[in-house]
């Protein structure tokens, strides 16, 4: 069996180990915020922290809000049960950025990210990125944990003005790469989104269920879709052949 020629990853939450870093900087603002905010619940705010993020960042991938709007109002509802005002925007951003300061310091990838890559390449496998998000922000997190010289190509929503599962960004990035979409894997931490979108596209969805707690509508979706289920990138070298 012939493995692919491209394999296209998803960052957050599949080489990026983006929960692990957000819970951290969480934690670590709210102790530094001080009163209520530091004393509250900390899987409670964690969660809630988490919901809004994804309300949020979801806003702004449809075009509702630009990239700093909805940094904004995800640090505006966070503190609004504290009666903290964040009306002003440089106020919301200050306490935005500082939360980010947390955030970034906790940078990583997840363990199994590196061993993956380099079976890939060992195989002559090309290597590129397909991310929901804003190129700078996302090209500096690749950098800071030296995914750089390993990826050819960083395709993001944030350049092209539709993202993941819309298929015109998995067709995208073939067409940088110059690849038939059936020559190509995506591998992503979504069913729907990654690998759903990636196989309506053309190209072999994989579902990176890291918890294995996917539920049997879902394996029964994927397997619909043709879809291939890992639990951890270390699988993949070998599933892909």
């Amino acid at each position: 069996m012939t493995g692919p020629a491209v394999v296209l990853f998803d960052l957050d939450d599949t080489l990026f180990a983006h929960q692990r870093s957000v819970r951290l900087g969480v934690s670590a603002h709210r102790r530094a915020s001080g009163g209520a905010l530091a004393a509250a619940d900390e899987v409670e705010e964690f969660a809630r922290w988490h919901a809004l993020e994804e309300h949020h960042y979801t806003r702004y991938l449809r075009g509702e809000l630009d990239f700093l709007a909805q940094r904004r109002s995800r640090a505006r509802d966070f503190v609004a049960p504290y009666d903290l005002d964040l009306t002003d925007d440089d106020a919301a951003d200050r306490w935005f950025d500082d939360y980010l300061a947390e955030y970034e310091r906790s940078w990583s990838l997840h363990d199994d990210a590196l061993p993956c890559l380099d079976a890939l390449e060992a195989a002559g496998t090309r290597l590129g990125i397909i991310t929901n998000g804003d190129i700078d922000f996302q090209t500096g997190k690749i950098e800071r944990v030296e995914l750089a010289p390993r990826i050819e190509h960083v395709i993001a929503s944030g350049e092209l003005g539709y993202a993941k599962p819309d298929p015109r960004i998995f067709e995208h990035a073939c067409a940088v790469f110059g690849v038939a979409p059936s020559d190509a894997v995506y591998v992503g931490d979504r069913l729907n989104t990654d690998a759903i979108g990636a196989a309506e596209a053309g190209l072999r969805g994989v579902w990176l269920d890291r918890s294995g707690a996917a539920t049997a509508d879902e394996l029964a979706s994927a397997a619909a879709s043709g879809v291939l289920v890992i639990n951890s990138l270390e699988e993949l070298p070998v599933a892909l052949g």
